[in-house]
């Protein structure tokens, strides 16, 4: 757990580096230099107003780019959840395994590590399956962010409004939709049964998310919510929550 924490926290700051976060507030044109620019920004830029012309409004430019790119990852987000479906089946054996090799010692711990790779080899478990999704969209979430706060300030794009609610602007309303949804997400997955760790990341992500979209451009929380009622439709397919309530 640590180490994907810490694999985690190298990868947002290495995303942080490359957004160049001094540019989020300046003009975006296809002009615009840099590798994070021409490989992030100006192409969601260029989607968002592209299906903006098709649709009409950038709120359903947002939601159309927002499905695409859903629905290019949704292998890797498949992958994903059936890993944590294996891994929460494993539980039982992963215990006895601790209990096992329960003692601190070096060699003992190595013999517990050498057990824990076998029986994950043997179950077709790729611990590091539940991380890649992550490593995929972290960048496509900040590039989103940029692409919205750029086009906020180019005077060739007015994102406008939708349900009421200007999408330059941070929502309290969207922002607390967007907790929820990923609470529902997080209901709806795989049961968290005794795991301390995932107990926790149930009640911090809802919330975190919510901090963030009461400060954050409403057109990311509608990024967030489009993106939660994808993985809710995904979570019902795959895991059968109500299954799992009858269990």
């Amino acid at each position: 757990m640590k180490k994907k924490l810490w694999v985690l926290l190298t990868l947002a700051v290495a995303t942080l580096a490359l957004a160049g976060c001094t540019e989020f507030e300046q003009p975006i044109s296809a002009e615009s230099e840099g590798f994070w620019n021409s490989f992030i920004v100006w192409p969601l830029v260029s989607l968002i107003d592209m299906f903006a012309g098709w649709l009409g409004t950038y709120a359903l430019g947002i939601i159309a780019v927002t499905i695409l790119i859903r629905l290019i990852i949704l292998p890797l987000m498949v992958k994903q959840t059936k890993s944590a479906k294996q891994m929460q089946e494993m539980q039982p054996k992963l215990k006895e395994l601790q209990a096992k090799y329960s003692s601190k010692d070096a060699q003992t711990q190595q013999q517990y590590q050498q057990e824990m790779m076998k029986l994950m080899q043997e179950s077709g478990v790729n611990p590091l399956a539940g991380c890649l999704p992550i490593f995929i969209q972290m960048p496509i979430l900040i590039g989103f962010y940029h692409a919205i706060s750029r086009m906020n300030v180019t005077p060739a794009y007015d994102l406008g409004s939708f349900l009421g609610v200007h999408l330059a602007e941070p929502s309290i309303l969207f922002a607390v939709l967007a907790g929820l949804m990923q609470l529902a997400v997080i209901l709806t997955g795989p049961p968290v049964g005794d795991n301390p760790q995932m107990k926790m990341m149930m009640y911090i992500m809802p919330v975190m998310i919510v901090v963030f979209g009461a400060f954050l451009p409403a057109a990311l929380s509608l990024y967030w919510i489009v993106g939660n009622i994808f993985s809710i439709g995904q979570n019902f397919v795959i895991h059968k929550p109500w299954l799992n309530k009858k269990k």
